[in-house]
């Protein structure tokens, strides 16, 4: 079976819910994080424990729905990004936002995944392997997500297999 690629209008949808916060999406050009660029990798696995997915955010929409979903002001949040780093309370949160996304994947007819791994946005960049990850051509979703009150920021959706 094959992992369930969600639709624009799920993810905006799934935000807007757990944000409370209105949430606008659009397509954006492929997110490719560089060496050195800040980013959050989720990895997402089947029952197998087999690479499924993985989620990609950049450092803005990282610190913007670990703020947000938290209730904690932007100005945290654009504490971060000038940082280059999430703090413990955006990584925890953002992790949360990424657990339940899971749930994007989970439709009836394709493959079960949960989340596995959560790598928040550091100094320095993803690790060489998580690089690759997100590198991916093929099945993926590239949106600039726009959470009001607070930011915009990359988020990518990438079937593995």
């Amino acid at each position: 079976m094959a992992t369930y690629l969600p639709l624009p209008k799920e993810v905006r949808d799934l935000l807007t819910d757990l944000m409370g916060r209105e949430i606008t999406l659009n397509p954006s050009s492929p997110f490719a994080p560089s060496p050195n660029e800040p980013a959050t990798i989720a990895v997402f696995v089947d029952d197998q424990l087999q690479v499924s997915a993985v989620i990609v955010c950049d450092l803005s929409f990282s610190a913007f729905a670990g703020a947000a979903i938290g209730l904690v002001p932007p100005a945290s949040a654009e504490a971060a990004i000038a940082e280059q780093e999430l703090n413990d309370t955006l990584s925890d949160n953002l992790y949360e936002v990424l657990n339940i996304a899971a749930s994007l994947f989970n439709v009836p007819d394709h493959e079960h995944v949960k989340l596995h791994a959560v790598r928040p946005a550091k100094r320095g960049g993803m690790d060489i392997n998580d690089r690759f990850l997100a590198l991916t051509l093929g099945r993926r979703e590239d949106w600039s997500i726009d959470i009001a009150g607070y930011g915009h920021g990359l988020l990518t959706i990438i079937l593995v297999r």
